[in-house]
């Protein structure tokens, strides 16, 4: 409550109001101990002080995780905090360690799926955000660790999630205890599974709740000693019995009753069938539940049975027990023919007595007597008396009460062994109603209980604090609720005592009932009588009055045993029902009615629980019903405010108030106060002295200093937070001061600047006056100038002009005289040279003709003479067309030829060769043929060139005799004919040649093509032997798969051998023999020994000395191996030095061997003796080396992968077709004699079975290296991770003005990123190792990505799960770190470090949304496209509603973004992969041992030096021959 003295103008607070229950507002004044306070809602109010709290206006927008943290622990502090946190879908909070869950009224499977479960494993309490999951890890911890027991308590009231955050208990309890399933079904199974049941028999649909459980449930899960569940048991209290007889609108009977009328195949077999017929269901008028099938939770209700372990007999007499008492219902009385008596009313009423005996397997005679009459017992014997048809209806409805069952506590079985265990209550929370009856007096009183329970548990946990912090605690008050319970129970005159005995008088009634209530409590401070009731009393609970109508309470008290009923149903035929009512041995009673109060035995029943959790520690989850619709996203402050009073949370608050309910650490306390004296504060470097100093300051007493706490008592906030308000309000004064100062002073610069500005202006203007006056005179002066030249100018260029053109006409005249004498002197040179060149032409051209027509007489003549010679050369001509028919021919014969061998190429490899041969000569024959006709082509054309040159020279050489103008005309016919045959000589000649040319060309087609399809032969061969051998890798690698699963391997055993292998003897081999395998043995040559034994002696002793030898090498290896051979020029040692070895003794070719086993346990032992990184960085290349060496040159056995030669290329066209013809040959063989050196020159080996199995055991051991070695740098890494997401708090000492000295401010800096130099540290010790012992950097490259995922994955789940990491200065803090990594990998390089910045992209960009600025203004799309296109829609809603601004004091995004991210994620909610927001990590094996071989530079073998162990070996010498 606010004082006077802490209340003052300005201040932010909080006052009632009837619709919100609390309002905030501002106070404007203060006096006469009333505040004047402006509310939000515009309203003025005057309100005293005690009824004013006041408000924090510092807190965080999203509110505190816990409320403990809020600087005012009152009423509106929480309600709000709670408010703000719901809306933002935070619906968990804690109040010290206590849990506060608000209903969401909507699923969210993101929050409970197996990751979110895995987050909150082994996680501190606290250091998380609030959940369930948080408080079941608690308990679980504080069970294995402290070996006590724990309680889980569950309250609410009706519709608050009770039921659903028990399972979810259950369901974290079963994840982190679970074991191996037995008998088909586990115990956590069953517990999980009894849930439904439970909720088809004990709950039902009531006003306020669709599920509401008409029962308190506690579980006890048994665990024992390896935290394992062993067992469990449920038990139940309370179960509301009469509500199978009789029920009220809107509400239901059970569920059970609904979803047995609604089994299809059970509803003939019971005769059974619409619930509205049977009565004790049709007494309201919903059947139904909205999106509910009672046919579909019938079936899960079977199921959940059977995991349960209620065999189908059982499930059989428990459903007939439903349906008999639905008959029962059904059964009318009317009044019979004697006095006081009953009868069945119709046949309807005998038709469901019938029924239900037979469901009941009894006599329907018997049952009828039972329900009619009753039986008094007296000294002369046994009296029957009639009962009237009223009586029997209520005998009836007693019956029916009677029979219900329990079994589940029987079939999930109990541990009788177990220590320690962890029950879950779920209860029924505290009702008020506007009518409360005996039920909810029961149910008050149990809460009553545990609210007693609860308070000491509160002050137990602040006596615990105050113990921790050291400090006086002696005088607190602790309030209690003794007087109440006192007032229900205590004897004799409590209300359950006078209930009772008032049950025990017939004649009692509820008016006498209720006057012994007001006679016998009427002083008492917390029972009350209502002024307008004769029967109702009101008792003042500890979550307010609750006033009762005493109409129903000793009907529903009295519980009566009738013998007849029990003398009935035990009599029964069916085992199951006979079983639940077994014979009295002592009935001596006079009445067939025992009374038995129910609210005694319901007060026996929860002193038992209150006995049970007084041995457990008890956690505490308190479930809130956000509003009474059910709907989500409203948050109704009445409501939410009833029910933390009800739950308890508002008295624990009143207990911390009753202390210290104020609790600050010194560094908060001196950052929020320390203003009120800053020179004081900033001088100190102990925060405990500065706070005792601080407080000592401002006069304030009754505080209480702990180790790191300062603990103030109620009140004391509010007055010094009223002190540093005032000391703001003065500081913002003088800021105010000086602002209005500077404002001023900047208005009169102003208004001098601007009167400056005006002179200025004004005597520029006069002075641009007078400049324009002087300017215009001088103007007019220089204009007259112009004039006068421009006149003066023009009179000068007109006689200029009349002078040039005269001397124009005078010039022009002489010249055109002189050309005229140019002109008549040229035409007469023209007409001389024409005139004598007339002359010289007629003389040439009479010499030309006489000259030609002797040419063509001497031609003519040496024509004829050529002319015989053509005739010889046409008859040649037929010749070579003979020649060239025959070549086509043999072209011909050739074809077929080929055609021929290619049929018979795939039966005989000889005659193959042999017509290849053939084809061969006759292709030589047919290109010299062809080479010969080329050649008399050729000569035939230089024949017709001579011809023509001739020709010529006779056509140039003729006479030009006129004489014999005659026999010129004569040769120049001739000569025409002779031109005409000599071209077509020519055509022929021409016509034969091209023939010849087609007909190479064909034979050049024809020879190509053969030459192709040999190719392409050649290339199928190819693909042949490659799919041979790939289909032999395959069969070698099923043979070993099949041989695996029979045959169990070495390395099975590797941790069982007591001493290493390389010290056993023969001696001790052959001892060994008859047991198992030796390390230098085998059962093979055992069995070879034995046989050999029965030949020649010296046989045996040479194969018993050999394979001694062939042991003691194999002991040698190994012992060098053990060692540390390192590296010889970058390659390990031992890997090579194994190989070749395996490779001289022939090890892969052998059936049988067991040096491979002795490899392989060698390896196995150094590892699991050494898991050092250094050491399995050692073995991670020597084995990753190894499986190369393997991979590359070990084939399975019966393939040939013999690299094929490709020859080079004949220059002729036969010996090109002859090496087309022959197939691929195999070159070399495999043998220990080549030389180890580059890829190509070591050939395959074909690998037996043991040599294969050794190869994938050798892969197993890489991959379990690599894994051993990824696990141990996550193992570094992990803790450091938890610290780089949060920076650290520096004390305020050493962050104030007076030690920030640059020595001071670079020791901050290196507190700050102390954590991320670690983790590089690690990272670099990590990569100079690899380095150092020549890890491929594949596997470098691989092993640093899934270790920046790993850091990926912990910092963004780690960001999203803990609010305090998800503010603006955290952020920075990340990205500082981050920003180091980057610099570590661009240091580290590609080949090493490879995409390992792309691991870290979404701690990046949740980051990089941290710090940007200004978020209230990005839109969703620039969000999740620009800023975030990696992060989910869930991501960014879980970022958002957590990020807090410690800087700068910003706001998240805009509500327009969350109504946005809210309905994507509406859409995206039916797919449960979507829902969740955490990141998985990545533990596969990222790399096979192809990409391996890829990946790895080839090993020359051949520069390996040999260990000294193995130099002055003998055996070992070919190591160093190869070397």
């Amino acid at each position: 409550m606010a004082t006077e003295r802490n209340i003052i103008a300005g201040m932010k607070v909080w006052v009632e109001d009837s619709e919100l229950a609390w309002v905030d507002g501002e106070v404007i004044n203060v006096g006469n101990g009333h505040a004047a306070i402006l509310t939000s809602k515009g309203s003025k109010l005057s309100i005293p002080f005690s009824k004013i709290h006041p408000r924090d206006v510092d807190t965080q927008p999203g509110g505190v995780d816990d409320m403990t943290k809020l600087s005012y622990l009152n009423e509106p502090s929480v309600l709000y905090n709670l408010a703000s946190r719901y809306e933002l879908n935070d619906i968990y909070t804690y109040t010290g360690n206590i849990l506060i869950a608000v209903n969401p009224f909507t699923k969210l499977p993101h929050l409970y799926d197996v990751h979110m479960m895995e987050q909150y494993r082994e996680a501190p309490f606290g250091q998380l955000n609030p959940h369930v999951f948080a408080v079941a890890d608690a308990s679980y911890r504080a069970m294995i660790n402290e070996q006590l027991s724990q309680s889980i308590l569950v309250s609410g009231e009706s519709g608050a999630g009770k039921t659903e955050t028990t399972k979810l208990i259950m369901q974290y309890l079963a994840y982190m205890g679970g074991r191996s399933v037995t008998d088909n079904r586990s115990v956590e199974q069953q517990v999980l599974e009894s849930n439904p049941v439970l909720e088809a028999f004990g709950n039902a649909k009531t006003v306020r709740n669709d599920n509401s459980s008409r029962f308190g449930k506690f579980v006890e899960i048994q665990f024992d000693k390896n935290g394992k569940i062993s067992g469990a048991a449920i038990r139940t209290y309370l179960l509301e019995r009469s509500r199978v007889v009789q029920i009220s609108d809107p509400e239901r009977n059970y569920h059970c009753f609904y979803q047995l009328c609604a089994s299809p195949e059970d509803v003939d077999i019971y005769k059974l069938g619409d619930p509205r017929v049977f009565h004790y269901l049709n007494q309201s008028n919903t059947y139904e539940l909205d999106g509910v099938s009672n046919a579909e939770e019938y079936s899960k209700t079977r199921r959940a049975m059977d995991v349960v372990g209620i065999n189908l007999e059982e499930q059989e007499a428990i459903f007939r027990i439903l349906a008999a008492i639905l008959h029962l219902g059904n059964i009318e009385f009317s009044p019979g023919r004697e006095h006081d008596s009953s009868t069945l009313k119709d046949q309807t009423s005998a038709f469901h007595l019938q029924n239900a005996a037979e469901l009941f397997m009894c006599d329907a005679k018997q049952l009828q007597d039972t329900l009619c009459t009753r039986i008094i017992m007296t000294r002369e014997g046994n009296i029957t008396k009639s009962l009237d048809p009223s009586s029997a209806t209520i005998n009836r409805d007693a019956l029916a009460k009677t029979v219900l069952v329990d079994k589940i506590n029987k079939s999930v079985g109990q541990d009788s062994d177990s220590r320690t265990l962890i029950g879950v209550l779920d209860i029924y929370g505290f009702e008020s109603f506007k009518n409360n009856s005996f039920e909810q007096f029961c149910i008050n009183l149990a809460n009553e209980k545990l609210q007693q329970h609860f308070n000491q548990h509160v002050f137990k946990m602040e006596q615990e604090e105050y113990s921790k912090e050291e400090i006086n605690w002696s005088y607190i008050e602790f309030i209690d609720n003794q007087d109440v319970l006192d007032l229900i129970e205590r004897k004799p005159v409590g209300i359950i005592s006078l209930l009772d005995e008032a049950c025990m008088f017939p004649r009692s009634t509820h008016e006498t009932f209720a006057t012994k209530l007001f006679q016998s409590f009427k002083n008492h401070s917390r029972f009350k009588k209502p002024k307008l009731s004769l029967t109702d009393f009101t008792i003042s609970h500890y979550a307010g009055e609750v006033t009762y109508q005493a109409n129903l309470f000793l009907e529903k008290n009295r519980d009566y045993s009738i013998v007849e009923h029990h003398s009935l149903l035990s009599s029964s035929k069916c085992p199951f029902v006979a079983g639940l009512f077994p014979p009295s041995l002592e009935d001596t009673s006079k009445s067939s009615y025992k009374f038995s109060s129910v609210a005694t035995r319901f007060k026996q029943q929860l002193q038992a629980l209150m006995e049970t959790l007084s041995l457990t520690e008890p956690h505490y989850i308190r479930c809130v019903k956000p509003n009474s619709g059910n709907r989500p996203g409203n948050f109704e402050n009445l409501s939410v405010l009833h029910q933390l009073r009800c739950g308890g949370v508002l008295e624990a608050v009143r207990i911390s108030c009753a202390g210290y309910p104020t609790r600050r650490t010194y560094d908060e306390f001196l950052d929020r106060f320390g203003l009120l004296a800053p020179k004081f504060v900033g001088t100190q470097n102990n925060e405990k002295a500065a706070t005792e100093e601080l407080l000592q300051r401002l006069n304030l007493s009754n505080y209480q200093l702990g180790k790191t706490k300062v603990f103030l008592r109620a009140g004391q906030m509010a007055e010094m937070d009223a002190r540093r308000a005032e000391a703001l309000n003065n500081a913002a004064k003088v800021i105010q001061r000086q602002f209005r100062t500077f404002i001023a002073r900047k208005e009169f610069n102003r208004k001098r600047r601007a009167a400056l500005k005006i002179q200025c202006y004004w005597r520029g203007w006069l002075a641009r006056k007078l400049y324009k006056v002087m300017r215009r005179e001088a103007a007019s002066v220089i204009i007259q100038k112009y004039i006068r030249r421009w006149l003066s100018q023009k009179v000068y260029i007109h006689l200029r002009f009349a002078v040039n053109t005269i001397q124009a006409g005078i010039r022009a005249y002489f010249v055109r005289r002189e050309y005229q004498l140019k002109r008549q002197t040229l035409a007469a040179l023209k007409i001389q040279k024409n005139w004598r060149m007339w002359k010289a032409r007629s003389y040439f051209l009479h010499l030309r003709v006489a000259t030609i027509s002797f040419q063509c007489a001497w031609r003519c003549r040496l024509a004829r003479k050529e002319l015989h010679r053509l005739k010889l050369a046409e008859r040649e001509t037929g010749a070579l067309r003979e020649a060239k028919n025959k070549l086509e021919k043999r072209c011909e014969e050739l074809t077929w030829r080929l055609q021929l061998e290619k049929r018979l190429r795939a039966d005989a490899e000889e005659s193959k060769s042999l017509e290849i041969r053939k084809l061969q000569n006759a292709l030589e024959e047919m290109q010299l043929e062809s080479d010969a006709a080329k050649a008399l082509a050729l000569k035939e054309k230089e024949a017709n060139l001579v011809l023509r040159n001739k020709l010529e020279v006779a056509t140039n050489q003729s006479s030009a005799l006129e004489e014999s103008y005659v026999k010129i005309q004569d040769l120049t016919r001739e000569n025409q004919s002779l031109k005409i045959s000599v071209e077509s000589l020519e055509k022929k000649v021409a016509d034969t040649h091209r023939e010849l040319v087609i007909s190479q060309n064909e034979t050049d087609e024809r020879l190509r093509k053969v030459k192709e399809v040999e190719s392409n032969i050649a290339q199928l061969q190819e693909t042949v032997h490659r799919l041979e051998e790939k289909l032999s890798n395959l069969e070698s690698e099923n043979q070993v798969l099949r041989q695996q699963a029979l045959v169990v391997s070495p390395t099975n055993g590797l941790t069982n051998h007591a001493t290493p292998m390389i010290l056993q003897t023969p001696e001790a081999q052959q001892v060994s023999q008859g047991s198992q395998h030796s390390m230098f043995d085998s059962s093979i040559d055992s069995q070879i020994i034995k046989v050999r034994s029965n030949s020649l002696s010296d046989t045996k002793l040479q194969s018993r000395f050999s394979i001694e030898r062939q042991q003691e090498n194999q002991r040698a290896l190994v012992k060098c191996v053990i060692q540390d051979v390192g590296f010889s020029n970058d390659k390990p040692v031992a890997a090579c030095i194994i190989y070749k070895c395996l490779l001289q003794w022939h090890a892969f070719e052998a059936e049988i061997t067991p040096v491979f086993d002795h490899i392989i346990q060698t390896i196995g032992l150094i590892i699991e003796e050494k898991d050092d990184n250094d050491a399995l960085s050692y073995w991670l290349s020597n084995t990753s080396t190894l499986i190369f060496l393997l991979q590359r040159n070990l084939k399975p056995s019966g393939v040939s992968t013999t690299p094929q030669r490709r020859y080079p290329g004949s220059v002729t066209l036969i010996g090109r077709m002859t090496q087309g013809f022959k197939s691929p040959s195999n070159h070399g063989s495999s043998g220990t004699g080549g030389t180890f050196g580059a890829h190509e020159g070591i050939q395959q080996v074909e690998a037996k079975y043991p040599a294969i199995l050794f190869k994938q055991q050798v892969t197993t051991y890489l991959e379990k290296i690599y894994g051993i070695l990824r696990e141990n740098v996550k193992k570094d890494i992990g803790p450091l991770l938890s610290l780089c997401i949060q920076a650290p708090r520096m004390s305020r000492a050493s962050m104030s003005k007076g030690s920030r000295s640059p020595n001071m401010i670079g020791a901050t800096q290196q507190v700050l990123s102390s954590h991320w130099h670690s983790i590089i540290k690690i990272l670099n010790s990590l990569l100079s190792k690899l380095r150092a012992n020549h890890v491929p950097p594949l596997l470098v490259c691989k092993l640093f990505t899934q270790v920046f995922s790993f850091i990926n994955v912990q910092l963004f789940n780690s960001l999203l799960l803990r609010r305090e990491c998800c503010s603006f200065s955290n952020g920075e803090y990340i990205k500082s770190g981050l920003a180091e990594l980057e610099q570590w990998i661009c240091e580290a390089s590609e080949q090493y470090a490879g995409t390992s910045w792309d691991e870290l992209r979404y701690i990046r960009q949740a980051v990089g949304f941290l710090v940007i600025h200004q978020k209230a203004k990005k839109t969703l799309d620039e969000i999740m496209q620009d800023i975030c296109p990696v992060l989910t829609v869930q991501q960014l809603y879980r970022i958002s509603t957590m990020y807090w601004d410690d800087k700068y004091g910003t706001q998240s995004v805009s509500r327009e973004v969350f109504a946005s991210m809210k309905m994507m994620m509406t859409r995206s909610s039916q797919n449960a992969s979507a829902n969740t927001f955490l990141l998985d990590d990545d533990t596969s094996i990222p790399f096979s041992v192809d990409e391996l071989t890829k990946g790895m530079s080839d090993v020359d073998l051949s520069d390996v030096e040999t260990p000294p162990l193995l130099r002055d070996i003998s055996a070992f010498h070919f190591l160093q021959e190869n070397t």
